[in-house]
């Protein structure tokens, strides 16, 4: 079965957007046993690949393969076109069925609302998420202050932060925090009270000062930098995970540790194999590899790692926080083991990666990106009334206990917050069974649900069949049988040659 939004996307077809710019979408089941299809046209605007993974992402969708190109000649009001090709499940391995979501998907990516559509659409995810055109993957926060911050990372910094706010009567409506390479970086959205006001503008200044107080009393003594800083309620925030990518790039945790280990171009091209290889040494290591190809201008930038959900959105986000513009990739994984992940790109004032040291930061930049979300320590999950103080109250209890954070989402459904922490102990040491068993019986007195959790339900998804992709001749034939004036053969014939790797 195929769903379809907007203009038809087939190889065989040569996709127009209409007169609005819209793009074309299709959700197509029938191709493949083990997956859906999410086939996209849009024009080449600037930022479109990275808001299409992230609409994905925030879907709670896995991404298996993907394909990507523009750059191929192909014009719409005299600019390029971008073609979007994503293999994908739903957490638990399924494919997706739901006939709204094309349109959701073709409404998310439009920069503006056509006459008469109404309001945006929402679509509730696989995981109960609800997501809207433009989200900050979590809940509405429109209405909150945010406060952001980067210091060196301490046991018991979120639970000094928070204490804070209870003590200037603020509430902590939802959350992400990250920890990486000695560093930590947190956005939280703040309102006055439990009911969802925001605090008054003459407010925010006194309690951005406070937090910094805080926070400089333990830097003044490690000579840390640290930054602290919180802004109004507004329209149209920066996606939540994107601005903790930012703020992490901006505080440069990505110095740190030894230089990347370049790709093994071996096991590179070898696909399948390289998977098992890595299942047997039991360990896959990011690394990335950055080589010129002078002949079209690109540098190409290959990576290898663990499969994870968001690794994709992750790393096209660094790409684009670094000002440079993907053109053509291709994205595939090979079991939990191992991802390869391939890009064509050039930065935005034309230029490929001139010198060593510039290959050498963009290559620290993306192992840092896929290092911040690397899932280590105890993943425990919390629920309870919401309420103010929640945070500072169970982050006070991990403290009491020894416990240090090592990664934190809050949010809040209806009249419930919900928090996934990722625990390990105040020396950085993996936490025993009897010191969580302690936290849950604490917690509980002050009513909040507390569950060790693995991780995402059914991820990686284990799929039905291993239908395989075409081979670089089959692809190249077909291409080749196609009509040289189609859009679609000219895409396919692309990504013949750039998708080698995936046999």
């Amino acid at each position: 079965m195929k769903y379809v939004s907007g203009p038809y996307f087939e190889p065989d077809f040569d996709p127009v957007l209409d007169r609005f710019g819209v793009p074309g979408v299709v959700v197509d089941n029938e191709t493949r046993e083990d997956c859906t299809l999410v086939k996209v046209d849009s024009v080449n605007r600037d930022g479109v690949l990275l808001e299409m993974v992230q609409l994905l992402t925030d879907l709670d969708l896995v991404i298996s393969k993907s394909y990507i190109s523009s750059d191929g000649g192909w014009l719409m009001d005299g600019k390029n076109c971008f073609f979007f090709l994503f293999h994908v499940t739903d957490q638990m391995g399924r494919k997706l069925t739901d006939p709204s979501l094309p349109e959701f998907i073709q409404r998310a990516l439009v920069p503006f609302q056509r006459p008469g559509n109404g309001p945006s659409p929402k679509f509730t995810t696989c995981l109960g998420n609800v997501v809207g055109p433009g989200g900050l993957g979590g809940p509405d926060v429109s209405d909150c202050a945010a406060l952001e911050f980067t210091v060196h990372d301490r046991p018991g910094l979120l639970s000094s932060i928070t204490q804070v706010l209870v003590d200037n009567g603020c509430h902590v409506a939802s959350g992400k925090a990250w920890t990486h390479s000695g560093r930590a970086a947190g956005v939280l959205y703040v309102t006055a009270s439990a009911d969802g006001a925001a605090p008054r503008p003459s407010r925010w200044a006194h309690i951005e000062r406070l937090v910094d107080a805080v926070v400089n009393a333990w830097e003044m003594t490690t000579g840390e930098r640290h930054s602290v800083r919180m802004s109004a309620p507004v329209q149209g925030r920066v996606h939540t995970e994107r601005r903790l990518h930012q703020l992490m790039h901006d505080d440069r945790d990505y110095e740190s540790g030894p230089a990347p280990t370049p790709v093994d171009e071996d096991h590179f091209a070898m696909g399948d194999k390289a998977a098992t290889t890595a299942r047997l040494a039991c360990r896959v290591e990011t690394r990335v590899s950055i080589d010129s190809w002078e002949e079209r201008g690109y540098a190409v930038v290959k990576m290898t790692s663990r499969d994870r959900p968001k690794l994709l959105f992750d790393t096209v986000c660094a790409l684009t926080d670094m000002q440079y513009v993907v053109f053509h990739a291709t994205i595939g994984s090979h079991g939990p083991f191992a991802i390869q992940q391939e890009y064509y790109i050039r930065h935005k004032d034309g230029r490929t990666m001139d010198s060593n040291a510039e290959r050498q930061k963009v290559s620290r930049c993306l192992v840092a990106a896929v290092e911040r979300r690397a899932s280590h320590g105890a993943k425990v999950e919390v629920r309870a009334a919401d309420r103010s103080g929640l945070l500072s109250d169970f982050t006070r209890m991990l403290r009491e206990h020894g416990l240090s954070l090592l990664r934190m989402e809050l949010k809040r459904q209806k009249d419930e917050a919900i928090g996934t922490f990722y625990l390990v102990t105040d020396s950085g040491g993996e936490v025993r069974a009897e010191a969580l068993h302690a936290v849950r019986t604490r917690v509980a007195e002050i009513g909040i649900s507390f569950e060790v959790a693995k991780d995402a339900p059914g991820y990686p998804p284990v799929r039905k069949t291993s239908v395989p992709a075409p081979s670089p001749a089959e692809a190249a034939a077909q291409a080749h049988e196609r009509p040289r004036s189609s859009l679609g053969s000219l895409l396919w014939s692309h990504l013949g040659k750039l998708s080698n790797n995936f046999g």
